[in-house]
């Protein structure tokens, strides 16, 4: 499979369009509708948030909410465009009037003007800002109805937000999402949940942003997706490469990721045992691959997101016009974004396992995939 999104922050709407998507699956609009609804969770959220309420409006490649396997479109209207169209209407939009030239540190704002040749940061930010994630939640969610009816399930729970880390045991995504979308944070420590929460006030206050970690958790994969033969083939770096391309995500690790240094070999690889004819495991340090392939153990992935490069007190910056030093202008912006990234990793992540997983079973109909599951689940059998 292959998809494009198309589509500026407070322009007319977010485009995607998904190639390669089998036919024969039913899709409830409502549930990818209900995606959308989750990425705009979470204590700590800006201004848009409430301006948003998104929607998927699904334009080919379906009949009856049945997918043909043709190219799948889909288009996300943004409510604040009418507010904006006088700037950002792409034939008669004026964008100048309103330009930003102090450049926001962390941001893709300098950069972006000088690779592009803008004459302002706006023309820059209005595609980096992770309005886009919306388009990309869409697609993801397709993608998660088709795992979803092959038993594969994927869920996600924060776990870090500025420091407070959250206590948790091992768990399964069969049932993750509703214990953590309960939550304001999406915390499933409560004690956790009430420290993260002062830490995002205090940032309110003081006009800061916070980052954190959002741990992705992936119940039902069948062992052998993903290959050890090449390294574009390997399942944890393709993983790893589409998640690090979401705004603001700075690192992506799998199952004990860094701690892995500070033990030796027998605290770190999970040992095999045979129970009732089937090897099992009493750890899952790995993270549910192994050589490049998921081993049909939960996987589970560590997001790291940075604090939001659009701050209320303003950062130190220059002016790329006027080269004068000044201070980075204010744009509406989140103060937390943790929970929401963990809902943009999660669809992210669907995408992924969705194509590698059809690669591993060939097939343009649901019918014929689901049959090769079932044998791919029966091989990795002793």
């Amino acid at each position: 499979m292959q998809y494009l999104t198309a589509g500026e922050s407070h322009g007319i709407g977010l485009t995607a369009i998904i190639d390669g998507f089998p036919s024969g699956v039913h899709i409830d609009t409502g549930a990818l509708d209900a995606q959308l609804r989750r990425r705009q969770l979470g204590y700590g959220r800006g201004g848009r948030m409430q301006i948003e309420s998104d929607s998927a409006q699904i334009l080919s490649g379906m009949f009856g909410s049945v997918t043909l396997g043709s190219p799948i479109a889909l288009f996300i209207p943004n409510r604040n465009y009418e507010q904006w169209k006088e700037y950002t209407h792409p034939v008669t939009g004026d964008i100048s009037q309103k330009a930003l030239t102090a450049v926001r540190p962390g941001h893709a704002d300098f950069v972006g003007m000088k690779k592009y040749a803008h004459p302002s940061a706006r023309e820059v930010l209005e595609r980096a800002s992770a309005r886009e994630t919306a388009a990309r939640v869409a697609i993801g969610a397709l993608c998660r109805q088709l795992l979803s009816a092959l038993g594969v399930h994927i869920g996600s729970h924060t776990v870090n937000i500025g420091g407070v880390a959250a206590k948790t045991d091992a768990c399964s995504a069969v049932g993750l999402n509703e214990r953590a979308d309960a939550d304001p944070v999406r915390c499933i420590d409560s004690a956790a949940s009430q420290k993260m929460i002062q830490k995002i006030d205090a940032c309110m206050s003081a006009g800061d942003t916070a980052g954190g970690i959002s741990r992705i958790i992936v119940s039902g994969m069948p062992a052998g997706v993903g290959s050890y033969v090449q390294y574009n083939r390997k399942l944890d770096g393709i993983l790893a490469a589409q998640l690090l391309s979401v705004q603001a995500v700075k690192s992506v690790s799998f199952g004990m990721g860094q701690a892995v240094a500070d033990f030796l070999g027998s605290q770190v690889h999970d040992q095999m045992f045979l129970q009732g004819g089937n090897v099992t495991r009493k750890t899952n340090n790995a993270g549910g691959i192994e050589g490049g392939m998921s081993n049909g153990e939960d996987i589970v992935i560590d997001v790291a997101v940075k604090p939001i490069p659009t701050l209320m007190q303003g950062l130190c910056t220059v002016d790329a016009v006027t080269k004068e030093q000044t201070t980075a202008t204010p744009e509406r912006s989140d103060y937390c974004a943790v929970p929401a990234a963990g809902v943009v990793a999660e669809n992210v992540t669907a995408y992924v396992l969705c194509d590698e997983l059809l690669k591993v079973t060939g097939g343009d109909d649901f019918a014929t995939i689901a049959k090769r599951v079932k044998e791919l689940r029966a091989r990795a059998k002793l």
